[in-house]
C-alpha cells in the first residue's frame, strides 16, 4: 500500500478543508441521499460467492475491437468534438478549449500487474498522443477512472487538474504542482474563460484506492459554452439528480452517461441501461454518448450487452444515440453524422 500508485490520503490543511464540506461527515464522503451499496435481496457474501462458482459467457471479447486513431494534435481549434477511448475515457475540444476526462492509457485498471487488462485492440491510444490539454476532469478516484501511470506520464501535457475534493493528494504524490490542482465540491464552478466554464457537480457513488473508502469526491460535469453545453454523468446509480441538473442547466446538448459495468445486486451505484435511457429522457439532453464500457470486465453481463440494450431502450427517445468506434471523430455540432452498430461483427 506504500507504493506510488495506491495514490495518498489528505492530510494537515487539505483535510482540514475537507472537513468544511457539508458532503463530509464521520470521516468519509457521504452521497446526497445514503443508501446500502448492494441491493434489497442480494448480499455482498452471495455476490462473492456466485463469481466463484458460476460461469458468465462472454464477458470479453475474442475479436479484436474495431478502432479509428484520429491525430489529436492536428484537429483544428475551432471544431467542437469528442473522441472517446474506450471505458469513460474522452476527449473534448470545446471553443479551442483541449479537455481529457478519466484517462486511462496503461492497459489496465488496477494497481496491479496481474489485474483487470484492456480488451485487445481498446487501447491504441498513449499519453504520447494526447496534444497540450488544458483541463484533465477526473470523475473519480477508482483505478478504472484514475490511472497512476497514465497521470504521471501527462503531467508535463496538463495545465489544470479538476477533481473532487480529497484528491489532490493522488495529484500531489505523482508530482503535480499545487498551480495544476483545483479542487471542488458539488455545486462550485471553474471559470475557464469569460463564455467558458466547468461546473462540478454530484452522483451518487463511492470513491477509494485502498483500505478506507470515500477519502476523495466523486463529481459529475456540466461544461457551458456558447451554443454547445456537454455533461458527462460520471459514475454513479440512478437518483432525482438528473432532473436537478436539467432544471439547473435547461440546455443539454450532449449527455455522456455511464452504460456498463453493472449489476442489479448493485444498482445503487451503477445504473442498468434503462435508467440510463430514463436519465437522458430526465436530462433533455438532444445528444446522448454511452461509456463505461469495450474496454475492460468489471461485471459479469456479456461486454456488448450494454451497447445492444441502451441500443434498443433509445429507439423513438427525444435524443439521438452515438455510438462511435474507440478514436472515431464525433462532431458535436454535426447532426448528421452517422454512427454504426460496430459490435455487431465482434465476437
Amino acid at each position: 500500500m506504500r507504493k506510488p500508485q495506491f495514490g495518498a490520503l489528505p492530510e494537515r490543511e487539505r483535510l482540514e478543508l475537507i472537513k468544511k464540506s457539508p458532503h463530509y461527515k464521520d470521516g468519509k464522503f457521504r452521497n446526497l441521499e445514503e443508501k446500502p451499496t448492494i441491493t434489497k435481496g442480494y448480499s455482498m457474501l452471495g455476490e462473492i460467492w456466485t463469481s466463484i462458482t458460476k460461469e458468465f459467457p462472454h464477458t470479453e471479447p475474442l475479436d479484436v475491437l474495431p478502432s479509428v486513431k484520429t491525430d489529436l494534435k492536428s484537429i483544428p481549434a475551432n471544431e467542437n468534438i469528442i473522441v472517446w477511448f474506450g471505458h469513460s475515457s474522452f476527449f473534448l475540444q470545446l471553443n479551442g478549449v483541449k479537455i481529457l476526462v478519466d484517462p486511462i492509457f496503461s492497459g489496465k485498471a488496477s494497481p496491479l500487474p496481474w489485474g483487470v487488462k484492456a480488451y485487445k485492440g481498446s487501447d491504441i491510444y498513449t499519453a504520447a498522443d494526447m496534444p497540450e490539454i488544458d483541463y484533465m476532469l477526473l470523475s473519480h478516484d477508482h483505478y478504472d477512472h484514475l490511472d497512476y501511470e497514465t497521470v504521471t506520464a501527462l503531467q508535463r501535457k496538463v495545465k489544470y487538474v479538476v477533481c473532487g475534493l480529497g484528491a489532490w493528494a493522488h495529484y500531489e504524490r505523482w508530482g503535480y504542482t499545487k498551480q495544476q490542482i483545483i479542487e471542488k465540491d458539488w455545486g462550485e464552478k471553474v471559470q475557464v474563460k469569460p463564455d467558458l466554464a466547468i461546473f462540478a457537480e454530484s452522483t451518487h457513488h463511492d470513491g477509494g484506492r485502498g483500505f478506507k473508502s470515500s477519502q476523495a469526491l466523486w463529481l459529475s460535469f456540466f461544461i457551458q459554452s456558447p451554443g454547445m453545453n456537454v455533461y458527462y454523468s460520471g459514475d454513479g446509480g440512478y437518483s432525482n439528480r438528473f432532473k436537478q441538473i436539467a432544471a439547473k442547466y435547461p440546455a443539454i446538448d450532449w449527455a455522456i452517461m455511464e452504460c456498463g459495468q453493472y449489476n442489479k445486486a448493485w444498482q445503487s451505484v451503477h445504473e442498468l441501461p434503462e435508467e440510463v435511457a430514463l436519465a437522458a429522457t430526465e436530462l433533455k439532453a438532444k445528444n446522448m454518448l454511452p461509456v463505461h464500457h469495450s474496454k475492460f470486465t468489471l461485471a459479469r453481463h456479456p461486454w456488448n450487452e450494454p451497447l445492444e440494450r441502451i441500443s434498443a431502450l433509445s429507439q423513438g427517445k427525444a435524443y439521438r444515440l452515438a455510438t462511435p468506434v474507440i478514436g472515431e471523430k464525433v462532431r458535436l455540432s454535426d447532426n448528421t453524422q452517422q454512427f454504426k452498430q460496430w459490435w455487431k461483427n465482434v465476437k
